[in-house]
C-alpha cells in the first residue's frame, strides 16, 4: 500500500522547483529618517567641545560661589579664606583651561591634526576610495 501511495504522490507533484524571488530581486525601501547620522569622528569632536565648554562654565559658576561666599562672609576670618581658596581654585581652573585650548590650538595649526579643538578630529583612513 506505501508503495502506491508513493507512486502516486510521485506523478501528481511537480518534483522541479518553481523559481522565486531572491535577494537581488527584493528591493528595500529607503526610509527617510529625516535627518543624517553623524559619523564618530563628528561625535567624538562633538563630545570634546562640550566637555570644554562644561568645564568652562563649572570654573564660571564656583567663581561666583567664591565671591558669594566672600560678600556674605560676614567677616569671619574663617569664611573669608575659605571664599579665597575658592576664588583661587577657580581661577587656576580657568588658566588650566585656556592653556589645553591654547596648546591644543597651536599643534592643530602646526602639525595639521585635528585634534577637535579648531578642526574636527581626523582619523586615518585604512581605505582610500577611487576618486
Amino acid at each position: 500500500m506505501d508503495k502506491i501511495l508513493m507512486i502516486a504522490n510521485a506523478t501528481t507533484t511537480d518534483s522541479t522547483p518553481t523559481p522565486g524571488p531572491t535577494l537581488a530581486d527584493v528591493e528595500t525601501p529607503k526610509v527617510s529618517l529625516g535627518f543624517d547620522i553623524p559619523s564618530l569622528d563628528i561625535v567624538l569632536t562633538f563630545i570634546l567641545r562640550f566637555f570644554f565648554i562644561i568645564a568652562g562654565l563649572a570654573a564660571l559658576i564656583y567663581l561666583l560661589l567664591g565671591a558669594l561666599a566672600w560678600i556674605t562672609s560676614g567677616g569671619n576670618k574663617e569664611n573669608v579664606d575659605k571664599a579665597q581658596q575658592k576664588i583661587q581654585a577657580a581661577v587656576v581652573g580657568l588658566i588650566i583651561i585656556f592653556a589645553v585650548l591654547a596648546i591644543v590650538a597651536l599643534l592643530e595649526n602646526i602639525l595639521g591634526l585635528g585634534l577637535g579643538i579648531t578642526q574636527p578630529i581626523k582619523f586615518p583612513k585604512l581605505i582610500e576610495p577611487k576618486g
